[in-house]
């Protein structure tokens, strides 16, 4: 299968009603430009924000809109990486794992609604399983794919090798699948918003 091919409206039309069956808040949006003013229309000014190392979030240019200062946000991690004493660093991520807002991406949505998400160390697995309140994905259609089978394989055989390769072609040491989380669906009960911002443009990997 080839994993960066753009959704059909067809196979967009039925993830989102998959989606939406499983409690997650679907938006689809034609460009990045877009997405990136339905994430500021989401996020109220005074709210601590905390967001994932993400390629999608870069392209989007969310990243530098976070850095940039004009939002009224409580940049959490803005905060972690300027504390050079290690362990005020490390209660600083601990508290930043009750931000009011989380955002990164999936690395891969089957139409059936489920999500991958794999990470390396998992720091950001806490926010999106359970501590945020409130967690953004923002998603290219391009990594939709028929099924949760189809996602596994697209995490495996095409993400991991080109994000090994992006961290090797800027001096780190590459990546390694360590931990991975399936979003089957948030229970209604917990009161917590998922957004899947899903982008009709190729981000990420």
């Amino acid at each position: 299968m080839q994993y960066d091919m753009l959704a059909s409206d067809d196979v967009l039309n039925a993830t989102v009603e998959a989606l939406k069956a499983r409690n997650f808040t679907p938006v689809v949006v034609n460009t990045k430009e877009e997405a990136l003013e339905h994430i500021k229309s989401l996020i109220p000014q005074g709210a601590s924000v905390m967001n994932g190392s993400s390629t999608t979030l870069q392209q989007l240019g969310f990243v530098d809109y976070l850095k940039g200062g004009a939002h009224g946000w409580n940049n959490l991690h803005e905060a972690i990486v300027k504390e050079e004493d290690t362990a005020k660093q490390g209660e600083l991520r601990r508290q930043a794992l009750l931000s009011d807002y989380y955002l990164g991406s999936v690395h891969a949505l089957s139409q059936t609604g489920e999500m991958i998400i794999a990470s390396n160390s998992g720091s950001q697995l806490p926010h999106i399983v359970y501590s945020s309140p409130n967690v953004i994905f923002v998603v290219g259609t391009q990594k939709i794919t028929p099924s949760l089978e189809e996602a596994s394989k697209r995490l495996r055989e095409y993400v991991v090798p080109l994000e090994d390769a992006r961290m090797k072609s800027v001096g780190a040491a590459g990546t390694a699948l360590n931990k991975e989380f399936i979003f089957h669906g948030e229970p209604t009960y917990t009161g917590r918003t998922i957004t899947v911002l899903l982008v009709k443009e190729q981000l990420g990997f």
